[in-house]
C-alpha cells in the first residue's frame, strides 16, 4: 500500500506541470495589459514600462515561465498585482471558505442522495421511485447559477428571511449550499439507484434473505456495503466539482472564497492569482483521486488483499536470470 501511494504521488508531479504549463500560456496570451489597468489610461508610458519590469512581464515566453516554475519549486506563488501580497497568503485566506462550502454540499448531498437512490431501487417503479428520478433529472439539468438566482429571489426578495450576499453566520451558507449541490445531490442519487439494482438482484442478496434476515440488515450490510465503490467513485469527484462549481457561485453570493477571488483576478488581469488558484484545485483534485483509491481498500476487502497479494508476489519473485539454471 505504500509503495503504491508513493508512485501515485509521484504521478502527480507531471500533472501539475501540465496543469501550469496550460495556465501559464493561457495568460500569457491573453490580451490585456497588467500594468496598464493597475495605473490606469492617464499614466505614461515609462511609467507603464517601470510597472512592468517590476512586475517581471518584460521577459521572453520561456524567461517568464522559468521564473515562475522556479518560483513554485521554492514555494512561491508569486505576488498579487493589486494587493502585492503573496499569493500563497491570498489562497490561504480565501480557501477555507471554499472548502467549508464544498464539505458542507458533499455532506448534504450524501445524506439526502443515498437514502433516496436506496429507497428509488428498492421500491422500483413505484411512484416514489419516479419522483426522485425525475428529481435527479431536473437537478441534473438545471444550472446552479440560474437555480442560484431563483433561490435569492425567493428566499432574499420575497420572503426577506436569508441574506442575499456575504458571510453574515451559518444563515448565509444556506443557498450556496442548496445551489451548488443540486446537481451534486441529482448525480450522488442516480449512482445509488443503478448500482443497488445490481446489487440486489444478485445471488447472495437473496440467500441472505432465505435465511430471515431482516430486510434492513440485507440492504444497509450486504447490498449497501458492496455497491459502495462506484458511489465512493462519484461522491469523490463531486466534491472536487463542489470546489470548481463554487467560482461562479461565490460570485453571485459575494462569498469571499477562492472562487470569487479568481474570477475578480481574471477581470483585473492577476496572473499570479489565477494562475496560484489553478494549481490549487488541480493540486486537490490530486489528492482527493489518491484518497478516494485509498478508501477503496478500506471498503472493500478484495482491494485490500489485492495490494497485499501483489506486494508477496514481488517479494518472492526469482530474479530472471536464475530461471534457466533452476529449471536446467
Amino acid at each position: 500500500m505504500l509503495r503504491y501511494v508513493i508512485r501515485r504521488l509521484l504521478t502527480m508531479i507531471p500533472i501539475l506541470l501540465g496543469v501550469t504549463i496550460i495556465i501559464f500560456t493561457m495568460m500569457y496570451f491573453t490580451p490585456g495589459d497588467p500594468a496598464r489597468m493597475i495605473l490606469g489610461d492617464e499614466a505614461s508610458e515609462e511609467t507603464v514600462q517601470e510597472l512592468r519590469e517590476e512586475l517581471g512581464l518584460t521577459g521572453s515566453f520561456f524567461e517568464r515561465y522559468w521564473d515562475y516554475l522556479s518560483g513554485i519549486l521554492r514555494g512561491d506563488l508569486g505576488t498579487s498585482y493589486t494587493t502585492r501580497l503573496p499569493v500563497t497568503e491570498e489562497i490561504a485566506a480565501r480557501f477555507p471558505v471554499t472548502f467549508r462550502i464544498a464539505c458542507l454540499v458533499c455532506l448534504f448531498s450524501i445524506c439526502v442522495g443515498i437514502p433516496a437512490g436506496i429507497i428509488s431501487a428498492i421500491r422500483q417503479y413505484s411512484i416514489l421511485d419516479y419522483v426522485v428520478t425525475i428529481g435527479a433529472m431536473l437537478g441534473i439539468c438545471m444550472p446552479n447559477f440560474w437555480l442560484a438566482l431563483l433561490l435569492i429571489l425567493f428566499f432574499s426578495v420575497f420572503l426577506g428571511i436569508l441574506p442575499p450576499s456575504g458571510l453574515y453566520g451559518w444563515t448565509s451558507y444556506i443557498m450556496p449550499v442548496l445551489s451548488i449541490s443540486a446537481a451534486t445531490l441529482a448525480t450522488i442519487t442516480r449512482m445509488t439507484r443503478s448500482s443497488m439494482l445490481e446489487v440486489i438482484r444478485a445471488d447472495y442478496i437473496r440467500t441472505a434473505r432465505a435465511k430471515g434476515q431482516s430486510e434492513r440488515l440485507v440492504i444497509v450490510r450486504h447490498a449497501l456495503k458492496n455497491a459502495l465503490i462506484p458511489i465512493i467513485t462519484v461522491i469523490g469527484f463531486q466534491f472536487a466539482n463542489g470546489l470548481s462549481g463554487a467560482v461562479v457561485n461565490e460570485q453571485i453570493f459575494a462569498i469571499p472564497g477562492i472562487g470569487k477571488m479568481m474570477v475578480d483576478a481574471i477581470r483585473a488581469r492577476n496572473y499570479p492569482l489565477v494562475q496560484g488558484g489553478t494549481l490549487v484545485i488541480a493540486l486537490t483534485y490530486s489528492i482527493l483521486n489518491l484518497i478516494i483509491d485509498l478508501i477503496y481498500a478500506f471498503v472493500d476487502p478484495r482491494i485490500k488483499t489485492q495490494y497485499a497479494r501483489a506486494k508477496k508476489t514481488r517479494k518472492h519473485a526469482k530474479p530472471a536470470e536464475q530461471l534457466p539454471q533452476e529449471v536446467a
